[in-house]
């Protein structure tokens, strides 16, 4: 299966969901390589109601689906907050991005943080500044990508690569 996948375009969309702001990225993978498409953040604003802020995660993400048409989509697996009214936010707005997906039929895969660091570092225990620079790095970019929850949805991509298609040509 891996080396049908190998032959083909296939366009990942790799997503750092939050209610403030929800990291994309998107990254084709053909014949062993793989090539940045774009990036992004969609942001809401904390004036706007909880509501209204799912709704812009969720009407902005289709914008992003409908314009790049990925095939796969992969995100951030929750790990446990001290924070629960932050978990709580970003689980909801994980939520919205799922249901999103589902009702698109782009199948979504989950990660835990330290795969997508090992993924891209090739260390689980990479710190965050490591982990811009190798995607910068993996992707030929000139700059680190910016904002961070963008750079962290192009990590998550690459890690999808990684797992999906077997480690790429750079």
């Amino acid at each position: 299966m891996k080396n049908e996948k190998m032959n083909k375009v296939c366009r990942v969309l790799g997503i750092d969901p939050g209610l403030a702001n929800t990291g994309f990225g998107i990254i084709d993978s053909c014949h062993g390589q793989y090539r940045m498409v774009s990036y992004g953040v969609i942001e809401t604003s904390s004036s706007q109601s909880h509501g209204e802020r799912l709704l812009t995660i969720y009407s902005r993400l289709q914008a992003v689906i409908d314009e790049f048409k990925p095939d796969e989509a992969c995100m951030e697996a929750l790990f446990f907050a001290r924070n629960v009214t932050s978990a709580i936010s970003v689980a909801e707005a994980k939520g919205v991005v799922t249901l999103c997906l589902s009702q698109n039929a782009i199948p979504v895969n989950e990660y835990k943080p330290n795969q997508i660091k090992k993924a891209v570092t090739g260390t689980a225990s990479a710190d965050k500044e490591l982990v811009e620079r190798y995607v910068q790095l993996l992707l030929n970019l000139e700059v680190k990508p910016e904002p961070d929850h963008a750079a962290d949805a192009l990590a998550g991509a690459i890690c999808h690569i990684h797992t999906a298609f077997g480690s790429p040509s750079i």
